[in-house]
């Protein structure tokens, strides 16, 4: 079944319900049909490939556009705004697509417009008339919901390909182990809708599960605890860094945060002094949850109440996941280190036009090789301990960047860091580090090794520790080892 009929199925059943609030205000659930068949119409009238281009900011005009090409059966592909004009023109390019639905405003701040056949600019459409009524198109299981484009560790980036049946069993799943239903919760969402987590958990699971939602479309800190206090959310979904200036603002109060019930981070792992910070001044544990672009997102969540320090939680209902030796594939015993492999019904069916790369991502026995590596707890939860194809193989002995990076970060001085490795003829590579500090803190390289070498072995301890005053990230604030390796 597509994604979209329960979606509409709840917007016509609860039609006058505020479903979406964002910096232009409330948007009404019947709303979001009316506009998505305006959308719809626009689409069909120019539209001749399979795909659609989103360009469009965090709000609610995101979920009206994605339903709308849903409703005229096209795979959408959400695009990333803060990539460079050649970068975004290479996936613009890539999926194949003749039509863009953008927002004027935000193209007119990116300064240029994406070479596209055609461009439908929603400023200029006419949604105050009455929507032509048209039947939405149905869609199986196995049809191309959407093409989310990773930045992948090298090279271009890849389309993930998500179904139907994909999106819609991750929905289900979130819902399920965490009890999303009716208007129970309501939630606060300012992650970029281009990225899976946005999409799927921000975007989609509202209106799946009938959950009020308020967006904004920049990440002010101030500003986003101004709408936690006007807002009362229940969930917070967002990344380490996003909590990290919440964290630092000398006016935010525990009032401000008095609604959450469920705080998650995810996208890189959470700073031990951000938790205990939130936990200590706030009165907000956050817990850790964890997910690929891949799996459409989500395959754990630490719940509330389940908290473990480091852990991101149990698998969800019908993921499957096991620990593989990192050289033999071999499942290892619980509480052993390897890589993470997963089954389930949200797993991607596999990456556009790349069938090579499709058949590399899976084992002979079909399972998803995530490329991350970590270990499960007596009690089935998973802990993330290392990337694998981040590893540093020195003298011989596998050394994982993140091991290293949780060391540094637990010394008074250091903010955030990232290990590369560096070729050396004579252990093969040796680990460097890049530190970002802690405002009003002096750098000291001595220092920082003697920290290193009092919790790691010695061929760990990195050769050399270089600062910077803020170290490269993507979107979603995640560090990109990738551009720090450029640096070397």
């Amino acid at each position: 079944m597509s994604v979209h009929w329960p979606i509409i199925r709840r917007c016509l059943a609860e039609y006058d319900r505020v479903a979406i609030t964002d910096d232009r205000g409330p948007v009404a659930a019947w709303k979001i049909v009316a506009g998505g068949l305006h959308v719809k119409a626009a689409i069909r009238r120019v539209c001749r490939s399979k795909t659609v281009g989103l360009l469009i900011p965090t709000s609610g005009a995101f979920p009206v556009v994605m339903l709308g090409a849903w409703m005229d059966g096209r795979t959408i592909v959400p695009l990333n705004y803060l990539l460079k004009q050649d970068e975004l023109q290479y996936v613009i390019d890539d999926c194949e697509t003749d039509t863009i639905v953008a927002s004027g405003e935000l193209i007119k701040h990116l300064g240029y417009t994406p070479r596209v056949k055609n461009l439908i600019v929603l400023e200029e459409m006419n949604f105050k008339r009455a929507p032509k009524l048209a039947c939405p198109k149905p869609a199986k299981d196995s049809d191309l919901a959407c093409l989310l484009y990773t930045s992948g560790t090298s090279g271009k980036p890849k389309g993930v390909m998500l179904t139907h049946s994909n999106l819609r069993a991750n929905v289900e799943q979130i819902a399920q182990w965490v009890g999303f239903r009716g208007s129970n919760h309501s939630l606060l969402g300012v992650l970029p809708q281009f990225h899976t987590f946005g999409l799927t958990v921000l975007t989609v699971m509202p209106l799946m599960c009938g959950l009020p939602v308020t967006y904004t479309a920049r990440f002010v800190p101030t500003r986003l605890v101004k709408l936690m206090r006007e807002t009362r959310p229940t969930v917070f979904v967002a990344i380490p860094s996003m909590y990290g200036a919440m964290l630092n603002l000398k006016s935010a109060t525990a009032q401000d945060f008095a609604s959450l019930k469920i705080a998650v981070s995810g996208g890189e792992p959470l700073p031990k002094a951000v938790f205990e910070g939130f936990r200590d001044r706030f009165g907000v544990v956050i817990n850790e949850g964890y997910g690929l672009t891949e799996t459409a997102p989500v395959i754990n969540w630490c719940r509330p109440g389940e908290w473990r320090s480091g852990s991101v939680g149990m698998p969800l209902p019908r993921v499957v996941e096991r620990i593989c030796d990192v050289n033999t594939g071999v499942e290892v015993a619980r509480g052993e280190e390897g890589e993470i492999r997963v089954k389930g019904p949200n797993v991607m069916k596999g990456y556009f036009k790349l069938p090579t790369e499709s058949a590399a991502a899976f084992d002979e026995q079909r399972w998803f090789r995530t490329g991350d590596i970590g270990k499960f707890d007596a009690e089935g939860h998973l802990y993330i301990t290392g990337r694998l194809k981040e590893m540093l193989i020195v003298a011989g002995e596998n050394v994982f960047p993140r091991e290293i990076e949780e060391v540094l970060n637990t010394h008074p001085t250091v903010a955030a860091s990232g290990v590369v490795g560096l070729m050396d003829q004579v252990r093969g590579e040796v680990p460097v580090a890049f530190v970002e500090l802690n405002e009003g803190a002096e750098f000291s390289e001595e220092a920082l090794r003697g920290h290193c070498r009092e919790h790691l072995a010695g061929y760990k301890v990195p050769r050399d520790i270089r600062v910077m005053d803020a170290l490269p990230r993507n979107a979603t604030g995640k560090i990109m080892r990738k551009e720090l390796k450029k640096l070397l």
